[in-house]
């Protein structure tokens, strides 16, 4: 049994229910999501990676030619799947591979995201460009971000910022009519 129980307020009537409690908590789920930005989860799961692997290499590892590279770029570039082709070869598909792969389907999405034009929208460019400044610092910084896998991660952080506000921009002026041919 469903108890209503109404109020009157400036001649308005607010009913409350468990029902539209239910609907309210959707509605800020919904927002919340709105508001994230997807490509902020490759980057949380690259700084897991690090922080990992830094409680097992302290520092940058010495290759034979002298030249000091991150340790996780042999943790990133070793061969996670290998599938045998009709040509004969087998197909190899890395971890920053495939980490990469993940980044760009949820670019695809952001993208998609950003085409609405609601408050939420403008708040998720203001979080990616966060996300973007929190890469470039990252990777300027510490040794285990200096690999190509972060560094194009780090880029479509930036393309997330910059198609989301363009996007965003020509979605707001397509839904703004402006008489007089404008």
């Amino acid at each position: 049994m469903v108890l209503f129980c109404t109020e009157e307020f400036w001649s308005v009537t607010f009913i409350y229910s468990p029902k539209a409690q239910a609907f309210k908590d959707i509605t800020v789920i919904r927002s919340a999501i709105k508001i994230f930005p997807l490509l902020a989860l490759p980057v949380i799961f690259y700084n897991i990676l690090v922080f990992v692997s830094a409680a097992t290499n302290a520092g940058p590892v010495i290759l034979e030619s002298g030249v000091a590279v991150s340790p996780l770029a042999g943790m990133l570039g070793g061969p996670l799947i290998s599938i045998p082709m009709m040509s004969g070869v087998n197909w190899q598909l890395s971890g920053g591979e495939l980490l990469v792969l993940l980044s760009v389907c949820l670019l695809f999405l952001e993208i998609l995201k950003s085409t609405s034009t609601g408050t939420a929208t403008i708040i998720n460019h203001g979080v990616s460009m966060m996300i973007f400044i929190i890469c470039l610092v990252e990777f300027l910084s510490w040794p285990h971000f200096a690999t190509s896998t972060f560094f194009v991660i780090m880029v479509m952080t930036l393309l997330d910022v910059l198609s989301g506000v363009v996007v965003t921009i020509i979605s707001a002026r397509r839904d703004f009519a402006v008489e007089d041919g404008f």
